[in-house]
């Protein structure tokens, strides 16, 4: 059994993580903030005596006997990170600063979870690891896509000047259950909008692309990394090589609910990528023949379901404090 910390485990991803590494029989303990997380994600794992929750800040040095450490703390939606940009960037900073002292001194193995933000708007599609990126330094979205730029330096640092044992994965466009409905992402917008009748927003004329994969994948892919030999660190790309529209994907989450949701256009924001795939033949080489096998239509179905019956139970909430 080995002991695990997960930052930001209370979080999309983190709280699938933190389900799988217990169903593997490990001891997890999950730090979180709830700036972005939330308690309802992980509640049904509070019952598990080798699951452990702290409320913590990673700004904040934290002080822990572990064995392996997945640092995902960081608010991941530009609606999240932008709302308080300082924080956005201390949190990539300073917690992958205070993780790493943490995986040093107990001599923990330690994956950082960069982001496909770190290429930008790519100028070479698909994005391979050797790429350095298209990125603003100073535009809105920056506070997050350069935090993790330097999250990614840092660790690169202390492994090459204190011998820390890293691992980098880059992660692309990810979805599924446990996505907060205001999460600000276009597969939460989409769907929600859709489930309530709305007509679904996009950003641009919509040819814009994403690949979109699964969060069973991206957790299958980390714990794949996180178990590989010391000298492979990454980066690796962790993504869908499935490029779609968000016209498409409108299409699709239209179908999957039955709505009779339009479509409206609005302005693309600033710095927003028009095209993201991610070149995952790394992943697939090192990773023993990782690749997502979740199809969009199938993970929309589960994610559906999910935002359905959140949505019922806020509405059902809200009665019941009416009466």
């Amino acid at each position: 059994m080995k002991r695990i910390l997960v930052t930001g485990g209370a979080g999309f991803i983190g709280s699938h993580l933190c389900e799988r590494l217990l169903k593997e029989g490990n001891e997890v303990i999950c730090l979180d903030n709830y700036f972005t997380g939330s308690k309802k994600n992980i509640v049904q794992l509070l019952e598990n005596p080798f699951f452990e929750l702290v409320r913590h800040d990673v700004t904040m040095p934290y002080f822990i006997e572990v064995d392996e450490i997945y640092n995902l703390a960081c608010p991941a939606s530009p609606v999240h990170y932008q709302y308080n940009p300082i924080k956005t960037i201390k949190t990539s900073v300073m917690g992958a600063i205070n993780m790493l002292g943490l995986a040093k001194r107990v001599k923990a193995k330690i994956l950082q979870a960069s982001t496909s933000e770190i290429y930008g708007d790519p100028e070479m599609h698909p994005q391979p690891e050797r790429y350095w990126g298209n990125v603003n330094p100073i535009g809105p979205r920056s506070c997050y896509d350069e935090g993790k730029r330097c999250a990614e330096t840092l660790f690169m640092d202390y492994h090459m000047q204190n011998d820390v044992k890293i691992k980098v994965v880059r992660i692309f466009n990810t979805y599924g259950p446990n996505m907060n409905p205001d999460d600000g992402r276009v597969v939460s917008n989409f769907i929600v909008q859709a489930l309530k009748g709305e007509d679904l927003t996009i950003f641009g004329n919509g040819n814009q692309t994403r690949s979109f994969q699964y969060v069973d994948d991206l957790v299958e892919g980390m714990i794949r990394m996180m178990g590989t030999s010391n000298d492979f660190i990454g980066p690796v790309n962790l993504g869908n090589q499935n490029e779609f529209t968000m016209l498409e994907l409108a299409e699709n989450t239209i179908d999957l609910t039955g709505s009779s949701s339009g479509l409206i256009f609005k302005e693309l924001p600033k710095d927003d990528p028009k095209q993201r795939k991610p070149d995952t033949s790394l992943a697939k080489s090192r990773l023993d023949g990782w690749e997502p096998e979740i199809e969009l239509r199938e993970g929309l179905i589960k994610t559906i379901a999910y935002f359905d019956k959140i949505l019922k139970s806020d509405k059902q909430e809200k009665v019941l404090t009416n009466v």
